[in-house]
């Protein structure tokens, strides 16, 4: 149960649901509750299939591209930075590709689920870089079962999270969500540095024999 709660802890940083209401709350405000209910359903869900795609595939893309687990490492702690930095700066949505053209682009289009929401908002390059490298770290089915279930328990707090939106959005304000994001960027930027650290460490024992 520590290792699960940990894969939780951790992906829940990456991801950031609370980083997403805002502009949730801002596509989904004149549209009425039945809709904005389904599009937080259609979100998680897709939200969980990337996730479990990704973290399944993992093995393949890496061979595919003929990357090491080492270098992915070092990529996914550079990405998880970026993000880590984005989310204490304030620029959530930024960091995540979500631009003023994306904002455009989304006005104009009735199913938002997929896309900008699932992702790039909420499913990005931190955390499939960050299951990617967790497929490789645990080859035993025993831990790997319970990074799925940790993607399950993160989908389930998205939707959570997305169906109470307008709620947590008038309770904590644009401020009070901006400071949960400070502190959820300063875990993703810890996150970031360990596995930094931990594909150089075994880059250069692998170079020293």
């Amino acid at each position: 149960m520590d290792f699960f709660f940990a894969t939780l802890f951790s992906l829940f940083s990456i991801v950031d649901p609370p980083g997403a209401i805002p502009v949730y709350v801002a596509m989904t405000g004149d549209r009425p509750r039945p809709e904005r209910n389904k599009i937080a359903l259609m979100t998680s869900l897709y939200f969980l299939l990337i996730l479990v795609s990704f973290f399944l595939a993992g093995t393949y893309i890496l061979s595919f591209f003929g990357l090491t687990v080492h270098s992915l490492r070092i990529a996914g702690g550079m990405t998880l930075l970026i993000s880590g930095f984005g989310l204490m700066s304030g620029r959530f949505t930024k960091r995540r590709g979500y631009d003023k053209e994306a904002e455009k682009q989304s006005h104009e289009r009735t199913d938002i689920a997929f896309s900008p929401l699932a992702m790039p908002l909420l499913s990005g390059p931190g955390s499939i870089s960050y299951l990617i490298t967790q497929f490789s770290q645990h080859p035993e089915w025993s831990q790997r079962s319970m990074i799925l279930a940790a993607i399950v328990a993160v989908a389930v707090l998205v939707w959570i999270c997305l169906r109470v939106a307008p709620f947590l959005f008038k309770m904590f304000g644009a401020g009070g969500l901006n400071a949960i994001a400070r502190i959820m960027g300063f875990i993703v930027i810890a996150i970031g540095v360990q596995f930094i650290v931990d594909g150089l460490v075994h880059l250069v024992q692998g170079l020293t024999g």
